[in-house]
Parts: C-alpha cells; structure tokens; sequence
C-alpha cells in the first residue's frame, strides 16, 4: 500500500487523541481516499486504471489482424501473406536444386531449343555447344527432381538482357515445361518454380534459397545446384562459404559445354571464368563492389529489384550485408543469425 500523504498523517493523529483511552478508531477507506493531499490516492488509482486501459487497447491493436502491423524491420505485410496458400503436396519439400541461368530463350517448340536464333545470347556463347549445355542442365536438373519427390526445382535469373521482355527463369522454365521434363505432381508444375530477380552466381544461389522459403514457409534442409563444371570451385569454395552453408548439406552437379573440352576453347573458357568470376569473388565475397556491382547494374537494364526482404524476413541482414573497411574488408564474411544455424 502508498504511504498516506503528510497531511492525512496530521489528520489521523488528531482524530487518535480525540478518542478516550487511547483506543484505536479507523477511518473508513473513502474517507482515506477522499482525504485531501498534493494528489489523492482516488486520483492516483483513476490515473493508473487509465494508463493499464490504453496499454491494453494499443496491444490489442497492435497483435490484430486488421492492422498494418510489421512482424520487424524485415517482415511480409500482412495483407500479402493472407493471399498465399500453399498446395498440400509442399509439405514435406526439403531439397532445393538451383539451375542458374546463363541466357534467354525465345522459342516455343521443342525443335527450337538448340537454335541459337532462338536464344538471347552474348558474343562469347555462340558456338562451341552453349546452348546444348544450357538444355543439359535443365534436363540433369529435372531428372533429379524426378528422383526426389522431397525436392524443388528452382530455375533462377533475372531480366537481364534489354531485348527481351521474359526473365532467364522463366525461358528455362518454359523449354522444360516444352519438353515434358517437370517433375510429377497436381498440378504438374508445383514441384517446379522460378527465382526472377537474381543477377549473378552468388544472387542465384542465395535468392533461390530465399525463393524457397517464399514457396514453402520453410528454408531447405539441402542444396543441389546444376551449373557449368567450370563454375564448381566459384559455387562450392566461395559463393556456399559466404552464406555459411554447411558443406555436408551442399552438392554441385558440373556439366560444362562440349566445345570447353578441347585445348583452345576450353582453356579460354577455363581462363574467362577464373578472370571474371572466381577471382573477383575472392576479392569481394558478396559481389557488392567494384566491378561485380558494375555488372549487376548492367544486366538490370529494367531497373527490378527482388521481394526478399518481404518474403523471408529472416535473410534481411545478409541480403543487406556489403562488407567494407569498417567491417573487416570486401571478403568479411557476414555473422549474424542465419535460418540454417541449426543444420551445423
């Protein structure tokens, strides 16, 4: 209980000699709380009930459903997510396998997948069984799929190319779908999906693992990713070490193009990607600096970005980390709390 004010203390001693023998008489609790004082003790219990009604109200709102209430910093809006639901077969998907895309198709048969007139390409890949190579890894790809029914399939790349109007992942999707290569399911496609939004190798793999969790509710218990042989030491030794993916947990299935296995091509392709690819990475871990920064505004010509933030709140952080001087230098790897902790 509060002590009484000084002045109700007077009052009470008055109110003791007033009475013979030295008996105690004990004035009722309305007068107590009535009696007056810098602030009664009616008032102070009135202000208290006022200030535990307005917290209860504000938590109220706060936890309903109809608020535009944020989960923190990096969270789904609320209204998004009440459009999801997700098909039942999802359920016990575990396995991601990434196929990163390398260039756009623009055809709609089947007979048009090896004609690079149908495909968006760079330069350097005519000739030398590119595209053949890019068929390869959807078909290695969806072949695994097939095998594990635990699995999703993730085509993964952005729009990168000014002169087309579709994504990499949408182009590899629909060739697969044209050759009757997604894997099993009701619907037929929901064991298969695309990551738009990606720009790089590194943007591949970790935009895909974020994609999965958009998909499924859940991150993957495992990765497979389906790629150029070439790019194995770039995925496995740099781009898995800076998302601190466990090495158990990770596989890479390499198939390079055919025209990479003789002495002149192959060499050259072999030295293109230790020049452009894994070197740089060596030298800026996460690709957000110098001249990787470079070619991701490049291949961005439609100036998109990724819903990640939204969709797997948890990667917020590390899809913000860009490491400078401050931090430890370009290849500090990232530290904080990651969904796959609890797989080490």
């Amino acid at each position: 209980m509060l002590p009484l004010p000084v002045s109700l203390s007077s009052v009470r001693r008055d109110h003791l000699r007033r009475h013979s023998g030295g008996s105690r008489h004990y004035r009722s609790t309305r007068d107590i709380l009535l009696t007056r004082a810098r602030v009664t003790n009616l008032g102070f219990l009135l202000l208290a009930a006022f200030a535990a009604v307005s917290f209860l109200v504000n938590l109220a709102w706060y936890f309903s459903p109809q608020g535009d209430a944020y989960d923190g910093p990096y969270a789904h809006p609320r209204g998004i997510w009440a459009t999801i639901e997700r098909d039942r077969a999802l359920e016990g998907v575990d396995h991601l396998i990434v196929v990163p895309g390398h260039a756009i198709w623009k055809g709609s048969t089947l007979e048009a997948r090896f004609d690079e007139d149908q495909w968006v390409l760079e330069p350097y890949q005519r000739s030398g069984g590119r595209v053949a190579a890019f068929f390869k890894h959807i078909l290695a790809a969806a072949e695994l799929a097939r095998q594990d029914e635990h699995s999703l399939l993730v085509f993964s790349g952005g729009q990168t190319r000014a002169s087309s109007t579709t994504t990499e992942a949408e182009s590899y999707m629909r060739l697969a779908r044209v050759s009757d290569l997604l894997p099993p399911g009701a619907p037929a496609a929901v064991r298969a999906t695309t990551e738009d939004y990606a720009l790089d190798s590194y943007q591949n793999l970790l935009f895909s693992i974020a994609r999965f969790h958009e998909y499924t509710g859940r991150y993957p218990a495992r990765i497979t990713v389906v790629g150029y042989e070439m790019k194995r030491r770039r995925f496995m030794e740099l781009h898995r070490a800076a998302l601190r993916w466990p090495e158990a947990r990770f596989e890479y299935v390499g198939i390079d193009a055919e025209g990479d296995g003789d002495a002149h091509s192959g060499g050259s392709a072999q030295q293109g990607e230790l020049q452009n690819g894994y070197l740089p990475y060596t030298e800026d871990s996460y690709g957000c600096h110098g001249p990787l920064l470079a070619k991701r505004r490049a291949r961005n010509p439609f100036l998109r970005f990724h819903p990640y933030y939204s969709s797997a709140p948890e990667l917020g952080a590390l899809l913000n980390w860009c490491p400078d001087r401050s931090q430890g230098g370009q290849t500090a790897v990232f530290a904080g709390p990651l969904p796959w902790d609890v797989l080490l």
